[in-house]
């Protein structure tokens, strides 16, 4: 994995929009992707046929809103932000994936504790 891109676990992608959206409010498709790069130190690279189904996803579960805005270069662009669902459903998976962590690091360490 030294030189490849790492391919986003499955029901992590969700977890890293929510979160980016919560931390940096409300962005468009594009934004989203080069935050999560960016923030993983270019080791996830996300194109459009993965975020966009996300988002639409994400949308329907009721956890963003998309809304039509101007973008930096004044394009036409569907920004997304969190909703109050949202939020509470990246408390939710934040501390799932908390614990899955601890328990993982464990098992890696070899204490024998799962």
């Amino acid at each position: 994995m030294a030189t490849d891109k790492a391919d986003v676990l499955r029901g992590t992608l969700d977890l890293l929009v929510l979160k980016t959206l919560d931390s940096l409010g409300p962005l468009h498709g594009y934004g989203i992707a080069r935050r999560i790069e960016q923030v993983s130190d270019n080791l996830l690279a996300l194109n459009q046929g993965t975020l966009y189904p996300a988002l639409l996803r994400l949308e329907q579960r009721g956890w963003i809103r998309a809304e039509w805005g101007a973008s930096d270069n004044n394009r036409r662009a569907r920004f997304y932000s969190l909703t109050k669902a949202g939020r509470k459903q990246l408390a939710a998976e934040a501390s799932d994936w908390e614990r899955m962590a601890a328990m993982i690091g464990r098992v890696l360490a070899g204490d024998g504790h799962v």
